[in-house]
């Protein structure tokens, strides 16, 4: 925004301070005069003779007074000014880390040193902005090279195909669209996962009141089948969770994680656990699974996107490596917490901590869902 010159912050401190110390002057002066000087005698008698105080004193008064202010105007102008630089220097390193910022560098910090007091604090948020900033731009570095690279692939196979049949002219067609169809289900479903992150980081939706047992509850049953078909029991219990947000986004978000708990299990009698629960500090949702030991480094990357885990990977359905990524990215647009834990004894524990509904008193509740492991029908 263009804006007209005008004086410096530090020029109109000076012009105050200056302006107080010359009104507490020339307020003191005025009390001299009424309350010391305005009483004095007229004459005073002497060895001398009869000395005229009162006439003395009003004649030399003035100029004292005069004299008095211009050292008090001059004083106030020169402390002022010093005084005035020494408390806007922090303000001075705020402004030129500002413009570094604001050309694309942002890994610059103030760090302010001192004790706490308003420029400080200013500065201490300053740097958090920043380096929230810069977590995030290289987030989305990140995430737009792994997109870019993930999108690739499907078209990259896509031409491949394309390629090998207008070079084999007696190829069987009908395979050949069925490949076609599978790499293009692949890249709409990653395209899709690609939009809804997209819409969970900007937090474009509409929030309202939400059970998040019941839709905890609806993500297991749509996933039953899906889970009998791999010999998982599913198992969901706990109290009734009302918290404020989008209960189609809540929704997938518990898809995702039912369905992640599913694929990464054990290859037969695995089990999925869905617990949902109320704490003084808000909703919890549980989701708990079966399945091999994991490390902790591992499970500290699997929530970021493109990441499959590669060590607990089952090649018959890898994923698009978003289904984390968006639990973590709906999480945070609910101004919740996502945590990610090995379990001991093999599998992972995923906890999704969202601010419960205002004035919302929990319900007890329990349900369960069990699908038998398909070895056993």
């Amino acid at each position: 925004m263009a804006r007209a010159p005008g004086p410096s912050v530090r020029l109109k401190l000076t012009l105050s301070y200056a302006g107080f110390v010359m009104l507490a002057g020339a307020v003191l002066l005025a009390a001299v005069w009424l309350f010391l000087l305005h009483d004095l005698p007229d004459v005073a008698v002497s060895a001398g003779g009869i000395v005229p105080i009162h006439a003395i004193f009003r004649r030399d008064f003035a100029p004292i007074a005069a004299i008095l202010l211009v050292f008090l105007l001059l004083f106030g102008l020169l402390g002022g000014w010093l005084l005035a630089g020494r408390m806007l220097a922090p303000l001075a390193r705020i402004t030129e880390a500002t413009r570094t910022a604001a050309t694309g560098s942002l890994s610059q910090r103030i760090q302010l040193p001192g004790r706490k007091d308003e420029f400080r604090e200013l500065a201490d948020a300053f740097d958090a902005m920043l380096a929230r900033l810069e977590a995030h731009v290289a987030e989305q570095q990140r995430f737009a090279a792994n997109a870019s690279h993930e999108l690739r692939t499907p078209l990259a196979i896509t031409k491949t195909l394309l390629d090998v049949a207008r070079n084999d002219q007696n190829r069987d067609n009908d395979e050949l669209v069925d490949r076609l169809r599978a790499v293009n289900a692949q890249a709409i479903d990653l395209t899709e996962a690609l939009l809804l992150l997209s819409r969970a980081d900007q937090r474009s939706f509409a929030r309202e009141h939400a059970d998040l047992s019941l839709i905890a509850e609806q993500a297991a049953e749509t996933l039953l089948p899906f889970a009998e078909i791999r010999g998982v029991t599913i198992e969901t219990f706990g109290d009734a969770t009302a918290t404020i947000g989008s209960p189609a986004l809540l929704l997938q978000l518990a898809t995702n994680l039912v369905h992640n708990a599913v694929v990464h299990n054990l290859a037969e009698h695995g089990t999925v656990w869905v617990t949902t629960s109320v704490h003084p500090e808000g909703v919890e949702l549980t989701i708990e699974n079966t399945g091999d030991k994991l490390s902790p480094q591992l499970v500290a990357t699997l929530a970021e996107p493109f990441q499959r885990g590669t060590e607990r990977l089952r090649t018959d359905h890898a994923g698009d490596g978003l289904g984390l990524a968006i639990v973590k990215s709906i999480t945070q647009a609910h101004d919740g917490a996502l945590t990610l834990t090995p379990r001991a004894a093999g599998g992972l524990r995923v906890t999704v901590k969202l601010p419960a509904a205002p004035q919302s008193r929990p319900l007890k509740r329990s349900s369960r869902a069990t699908v038998p492991p398909a070895a056993e029908d």
